[in-house]
């Protein structure tokens, strides 16, 4: 007769169990009928939190017993080592320690051993884990605050959310981490198709940064020793302080044609009389931005083109470039074209225009003036009509005729600099007429977002892989592609760390 098994077999989530129904005994009490709803929130959130650590640990044990049962039964695959050596002992025991959102939970796994070799463990690949001790939804939470708010700020409230599991060095090397595979991931994104109708506007411009010394391009960080050397208390009228490093940030969008008259830009001294609403202009959509500190301004203008032919391989809509005038941005874009043969079409910001023109304005009329608002709306009318060769001619000649002095004449004499010395990128007669935007509104958006909400934080004093690691994620963040780059970037860790099984390799984390 065959003997009864009497060997009870544990619940695995015994914990668990024991923990939810602990909890459950705390609510129905009468101390909890006494809580508010703030008291409420607080224990569960804290109980809440260990009881998912603990259900954690207990499917961790149990995948544990599962692979030692498989070892003792002598099943499961031959191991072969990164070197391409055959483990051929196994030894159970191993455990490592992983950093969860829900705190540190223990893994343990089964090590395959031969001589002379490290150990290899096959559970490792199998869960995916981190070279690290923190897992990979610790990372993503680390970076989602850090690209937020200061480090100070992020470690707080990855502690109040998961426990003591991260320190603040330690979240600034992960955010640094996770922006390695940027670049790799928008090769595989293919954009919204859109119609050749449609114009394809491509923004660039810069924005500076302050650093460490260390931090500094070279000539910066020379100026700044020779600005320093002195001791000075404060620097001079007009000097510059020598600690920012710019980035270039660059944006691609597509537009709806929007055609307007000069009117619909500057409205007519005195106000518009309602008769003749002013129509809007065109609005960006599907936007994409990038920026780098790292990067020289060529690389970043060329990753720009890049996105644009991904959205127009073969040339067919408009393209506009909308610059601020900077005579470097203009340069690196011209040969940008010519290496790619697209026709395109140069802008500069009206905006800045604008500012040139009104410096003018108050150098013949008092600012603050209906004269100098009528001034200044007249020549920019001329100049939204295709009539700038012509405005800044007759700037210079009622300069000549009203005998400024040499410290007003200096205003006018630099708008007709600036827009004798850009004509063939004041074509704005013909972007109203087909509907395109004229202003740099998007890219400089971008740097107020990308940099100054964050990098240019009260205080801010940056090394370079932390500047360009933060900078890079929230231009991630901004694009919307949060989500699916975190699912990239987490695949290419893993193929890092535990490459294919027909590479008869694998790499070791612990």
């Amino acid at each position: 007769m065959k003997p009864y098994d009497t060997h009870a077999t544990a619940d695995p989530f015994a914990r668990s169990i024991s923990a939810f129904e602990a909890l459950t005994g705390t609510l129905s009490g009468g101390d909890a009928s006494q809580w508010n709803h703030a008291e409420l929130e607080e224990h569960l959130e804290a109980a809440g939190r260990e009881l998912l650590r603990l259900l954690m640990q207990d499917h961790l044990d149990l995948r544990a017993r599962r692979e030692e049962e498989r070892v003792r039964s002598g099943a499961g695959p031959v191991v072969v080592g990164p070197e391409g050596l055959v483990r051929p002992w196994r030894e159970t025991g191993h455990s490592r320690w992983l950093a969860s959102v829900f705190g540190l939970v223990r893994v343990t796994r089964v090590a395959h051993r031969g001589a002379g070799v490290g150990n290899v463990h096959p559970a490792d690949a199998v869960l995916s884990l981190p070279s690290g001790r923190h897992s990979m939804g610790l990372r993503r939470l680390a970076v989602t605050e850090a690209v937020r708010g200061s480090f100070d700020q992020a470690h707080d409230a990855v502690t109040r959310r998961c426990g003591n599991v991260l320190g603040k060095r330690r979240l600034e090397e992960l955010v640094v981490a996770a922006a390695v595979d940027v670049d790799a991931f928008y090769r595989t994104v293919i954009p919204i198709p859109c119609s050749r109708e449609m114009p394809l506007v491509v923004q660039v411009d810069g924005k500076g940064v302050v650093m460490r010394p260390d931090a500094l391009r070279e000539a910066t960080r020379r100026a700044a020793a020779k600005a320093t050397a002195g001791h000075r208390g404060r620097l001079a009228p007009g000097e510059k302080p020598n600690r920012k490093r710019m980035a270039t940030v660059a944006c691609v969008f597509d537009t709806r044609p929007a055609p307007r008259r000069p009117h619909d830009v500057i409205h007519p001294p005195g106000g518009r009389s309602g008769e003749r609403p002013a129509r809007p202009g065109p609005r960006a959509q599907n936007k994409w931005c990038t920026a780098s500190l790292v990067r020289p301004p060529k690389q970043v203008i060329a990753d720009a083109f890049d996105q644009a032919e991904a959205r127009d391989p073969q040339h067919l809509r408009p393209w506009l470039i909308l610059v601020d005038g900077a005579r470097h941005q203009l340069d690196l874009i011209a040969a940008e074209t010519v290496r790619r043969g697209v026709a395109v079409h140069v802008l500069l910001d009206f905006v800045h225009v604008a500012e040139y023109v009104w410096a003018a304005a108050h150098a013949f009329h008092k600012p603050g003036t209906t004269e100098a608002e009528a001034w200044a709306a007249d020549h920019l009318t001329a100049i939204l009509a295709g009539h700038a060769a012509r405005v800044a001619a007759e700037m210079t000649t009622q300069t000549e005729r009203a005998h400024l002095s040499a410290a007003r004449r200096e205003a006018v004499d630099a708008c007709h600099r600036y827009l004798t010395g850009h004509l063939d990128q004041l074509h704005y007669d013909t972007a109203l007429d087909n509907g395109w935007p004229i202003a740099t509104g998007a890219v400089e958006g971008a740097c107020r977002h990308l940099i100054a909400d964050r990098l240019d934080i009260t205080g801010a004093r940056w090394g370079l892989p932390g500047a360009e690691a933060v900078l890079r994620l929230r231009a991630v963040v901004s694009n919307g592609d949060l989500d699916p780059y975190w699912r990239y970037h987490a695949a290419r860790e893993h193929e890092r760390l535990y490459p294919a099984s027909d590479q008869r390799t694998y790499a070791l984390s612990a």
